[in-house]
């Protein structure tokens, strides 16, 4: 049995403001006996995607770098697994958006780097992110083997899937959405709806545990505008039956916790054998990009 806790926050400008509040949170997450802790994505800033600017790209830093650093010594210090998304300077001109996670002795335990990248209006994530070429690699750790995706991945039944296939045990979204201002009160539930949808079926459909953390708040599209983006939070938890055990409002800051025991995707695929009945010889037609 592991303790995981999801941290979801609004982000400020200052990158160091945004670092202290996650540090301080971290704290309050292992006093409460969190042994995994899930943040959001790109989680030092603003959501820099919602303008193509050529100076963002300075928001980039190696790994390991500076926030690695950082972010080991806090797994370190309390003994806990820390899955940190970062935006990633592989080389000169090429850069990921990447999940790292950290270990409970500090170490890197690995990476992955998000293999499907929007681009809609206010998420311009091409022109920042390089596809992830780390493949779907569950992240084994201290407590157990974890199936890191990121954001946008979290609408791919595939990604999931082959995280299941290799033997993930939980299935973890670090995550960044929320709502255009010209969404009526209609759409923005409909929109709700289906990311919640969609992420409990990957539990389903796989027998595991599932987490969300996304971030919460509006940010401008740039300093000078009104326009941007009121990041809908409602980070959660769900269980391998797709039961939502815990979630956090839409608006506020908060630490939402979950109870997790990897014994509960045996018993579940014993009841749903999702995984034995599959027809794998039948399959080959999902490798088409679309058949006329």
């Amino acid at each position: 049995m592991i303790k995981l806790a999801l941290i979801q926050h609004k982000c400020q400008l200052d990158i160091a403001e945004n670092i202290n509040l996650i540090s301080k949170q971290i704290e309050v997450a292992a006093q409460a006996g969190a042994n995994l802790i899930l943040l959001q994505e790109l989680h030092n800033s603003v959501y820099f995607c919602q303008q193509e600017v050529t100076d963002n790209f300075d928001l980039a830093e190696t790994i390991p770098g500076s926030s690695t650093e950082h972010y080991s010594q806090l797994a370190k210090q309390y003994n806990l697994v820390i899955v940190t998304s970062l935006f990633e300077k592989r080389a000169k001109g090429l850069y990921h958006n990447t999940a790292v996670v950290l270990d409970t002795d500090g170490s890197i335990a690995g990476k992955y780097r998000k293999m499907h990248i929007p681009d809609d209006p206010g998420f311009y994530e091409k022109y920042y992110f390089t596809p992830g070429d780390l493949g779907f690699e569950p992240i084994t750790t201290s407590i157990g083997k974890l199936g890191v995706l990121i954001c946008w991945d979290q609408w791919y039944p595939e990604a999931a899937r082959i995280m299941a296939l290799k033997g993930a045990d939980i299935l973890l979204y670090p995550t960044a959405i929320g709502w255009d201002l010209n969404d009526d009160d209609a759409e923005q539930q409909r929109q709700l709806n289906a990311w919640i949808t969609i992420q409990r079926s990957h539990a389903v459909s796989n027998g595991l545990y599932m987490a969300s953390c996304n971030r919460t708040g509006f940010e401008v599209e740039a300093a000078d505008s009104s326009t941007g983006i009121n990041f809908w939070g409602n980070s959660f938890i769900a269980g391998p039956q797709g039961e939502v055990i815990s979630q956090a409002s839409n608006d506020k800051a908060e630490i939402i916790y979950a109870d997790i025991d990897f014994n509960q995707t045996e018993k579940v695929r014993r009841v749903w054998p999702y995984l034995r009945d599959r027809r794998i010889d039948n399959y080959k037609d999902i490798l088409k990009r679309y058949i006329d």
